[in-house]
């Protein structure tokens, strides 16, 4: 296997979490008793560019399928992070109803609503065809399509170019990341902006964020690797922030190599610095990961087998990816969480792949009362916590698996 970006030979395992099912194929009751495709889940560190990368098992076309369980309006943070966000980029880059706005991975709206509400012309490009229908109900025009160079030209031949190109978390999911960053620079306008928001990889190791690997994920991401990627199709990073979503995010800004319209933040040279202070340009930095990975596992295996031998209900919040990636390196089943709540309609009366712990409605954890509610979204544990306060009323206390397992 050569790296995605500069096709030299990977030598050096991240980690390797084993075998797992893709994270978001959650099951019916039908499929309970019929085979499950386990894939390896391998990641690999390129000691020449430092891109950190899945082998591509899991075909793409088959994850991203018409019935595509994550909507991204079912968390209120989210939302209001969207809502800042196109605030500002209103503001900072005078948007108005001349300007284009095209975001890659568009999803259900969640964000392109807020520009549509300001009367700035949007496009959003879906390749999950129930997400994209939702997001049309709002008023929002989507293309159900994956993003490349070939969509990029047609979007040319359409006389479409944006002023605003974003994707927020959508760049680690593509196989092929150097087409679809030169598909990005043909249907930029001449002094057009790229924002893209990405989980940074520096907070993946520092804080032991493991589960953020799936195979949905294909890449994990450095400001210095993305850098050279985005300038290998000649464009150029002019700013950079980081943000705390999902666990500690960058959000970067890019230009066409020859627009001087716009001058390069200091924050540039600042996160290239950090990140090589950090470790991030060395290879010893990625060593030794799959052992605090090992320490998640032995403590919350320790956990949940400690309550049931008490006597002790155990329940998860969130059906998230992440959590089944957690759930399956764990080998964690139905016997010892007894069941996962989740707000979103297409993922209840469902089941977790590998684990087949059920997925049910909130009213259930009023219920059944457990002693125990594991928040496998980690990333949104104050919003959680909020919203599920009332467990408090019976004794019931929250546990966090990562970095490592506490109760709060």
């Amino acid at each position: 296997m050569d790296c995605r970006f500069c096709k030299t030979p990977l030598q050096h395992v991240f980690i390797d979490l084993v075998n797992s099912p893709a994270s978001n194929s959650y099951l019916t009751h039908q499929q309970l008793n019929e085979p499950e495709t386990f894939y390896p889940l391998k990641v690999f560190t390129c000691h020449n560019c430092f891109l950190v990368q899945v082998d591509e098992y899991k075909k793409s076309d088959a994850i991203f399928d018409n019935d595509y369980a994550y909507f991204s309006s079912f968390s209120t943070s989210w939302l209001a992070h969207a809502k800042r966000y196109v605030a500002a980029m209103t503001k900072r880059f005078s948007l108005a109803g001349d300007s284009q706005v095209i975001e890659i991975a568009s999803n259900d709206g969640y964000l392109l609503q807020y520009f549509v509400e300001r009367q700035i012309p949007v496009l959003g490009i879906e390749p999950t065809a129930n997400t994209a229908a939702v997001a049309i109900r709002k008023g929002v025009p989507s293309m159900t399509r994956f993003f490349g160079t070939e969509l990029a030209r047609e979007l040319l031949q359409l006389g479409m170019q944006a002023d605003l190109l974003l994707g927020n978390n959508v760049l680690a999911h593509v196989p092929d990341i150097l087409d679809f960053v030169a598909g990005m620079k043909q249907v930029l306008k001449p002094t057009g902006v790229i924002t893209m928001e990405f989980p940074h990889v520096l907070n993946l190791i520092e804080q032991n964020q493991f589960d953020t690997i799936y195979h949905e994920h294909f890449s994990y991401l450095s400001f210095y690797t993305v850098s050279q990627i985005f300038e290998s199709q000649r464009l150029m990073m002019f700013d950079v922030e980081e943000i705390p979503t999902h666990g500690g995010s960058l959000r970067i800004y890019a230009k066409h190599q020859d627009d001087d319209t716009k001058a390069v933040s200091t924050n540039v040279a600042a996160m290239l610095q950090k990140e090589t202070k950090t470790g991030l340009t060395r290879l010893d930095y990625y060593e030794g990961f799959t052992q605090k990975a090992f320490q998640v596992k032995l403590g919350l295996l320790e956990f949940l087998m400690t309550q049931k031998r008490a006597g002790k209900t155990v329940a998860a919040y969130g059906a998230a990816a992440k959590g089944n990636t957690l759930l399956n390196y764990c080998g964690i089943k139905n016997d010892l969480i007894d069941f996962v709540v989740d707000a979103n309609p297409a993922k209840q009366g469902k089941f977790l792949p590998a684990s087949h712990i059920p997925v049910v409605q909130e009213h259930v954890l009023r219920e059944i009362k457990p002693d125990f509610v594991l928040i496998l979204p980690w990333n949104l544990t104050d919003e959680i916590t909020r919203q599920l306060s009332y467990i408090r009323d019976w004794g019931g206390q929250f546990v966090v698996p990562i970095p490592s397992v506490r109760v709060l």
